[in-house]
């Protein structure tokens, strides 16, 4: 008998109101009644990392985990390094200190959020208020990015589409650019001084911190942009993308059960 549980995974923070904002977006989950959630966090959040979640799970019968990498990007060298320790690879693409999971249960990975219309349409969501004048703005989308090969494609991939997407919801040119390696200075003077647009700069992080605060500000020092900080969270949109996660899984679950009982 197959006995499905939920674990969320994000990064953490020493910040509660980051911790907070996650543990809000999961709370409001539609689920039957009867599927147990633990969100757990890479680090930082004392008993309520990756182990304790799976430890929980499985100390209430769960037989099968279905697992949702609450990260931006499938360019995260943590989204690689979670999945290999969950055991979904055998060897991560990036070398880790993070150990295999002491774990019994079936795991069934799901995806970051990488692009698609629900992230598209939080992101427009969070900068509306600072568009004045559509046909002279340019919203500029800023990731973290990577340095790491492998890594920087994945994540150039999916924040480029992710500014298509958002274009077309918005009705606004959507560029991107990335903090490591470094691209957002040159993008936003580009647009901004060569172009004569203004600049609506989209920081694509899942809450508010050290990198929207402080190191995006930094990086567009001495230019003209418009920018409110405000993250993806909290936002009703990124609930209805892990409920869509987790249905889908649990379909996938379902169809297994079906086929070995054949």
């Amino acid at each position: 008998m197959r006995s499905p549980g939920i674990l969320v995974i994000s990064h953490g923070s020493r910040e509660p109101y980051w911790v907070e904002q996650v543990d809000q977006a999961v709370a409001k989950l539609q689920l039957p009644e009867e599927i147990p959630v633990e969100v757990s966090f890479l680090e930082t959040v004392k008993e309520r990392l990756i182990q304790d979640g799976i430890d929980r799970l499985e100390a209430l019968g769960v037989t099968d985990i279905l697992v949702i990498p609450l990260f931006v990007s499938s360019g995260s060298t943590h989204v690689d390094e979670i999945s290999y320790a969950l055991g979904v690879k055998d060897a991560p693409d990036k070398e880790t200190d993070l150990m295999p999971f002491r774990m019994k249960a079936r795991v069934h990975f799901g995806s970051p959020l990488d692009d698609g219309e629900d992230v598209a349409r939080m992101v427009w969501d969070k900068v509306r208020p600072l568009s004045a004048d559509p046909a002279r703005e340019v919203i500029l989308l800023v990731g973290h990015g990577s340095v790491h090969n492998g890594f920087f494609q994945r994540w150039e991939q999916g924040i480029s589409s992710l500014a298509h997407t958002v274009q077309s919801v918005s009705g606004i040119i959507t560029d991107h650019a990335l903090l490591n390696p470094e691209s957002v200075y040159d993008k936003a003077a580009y647009w901004n001084q060569e172009r004569g647009h203004d600049v609506i700069v989209a920081p694509l992080f899942l809450s508010s911190g050290y990198f929207t605060s402080h190191i995006i500000p930094k990086r567009l020092q001495g230019l003209e942009y418009r920018y409110s900080g405000d993250p993806l969270l909290p936002h009703p949109l990124l609930t209805s993308w892990m409920d869509r996660q987790i249905r889908e899984l649990l379909q996938s679950v379902q169809k297994q059960a079906r086929s070995s009982h054949r």
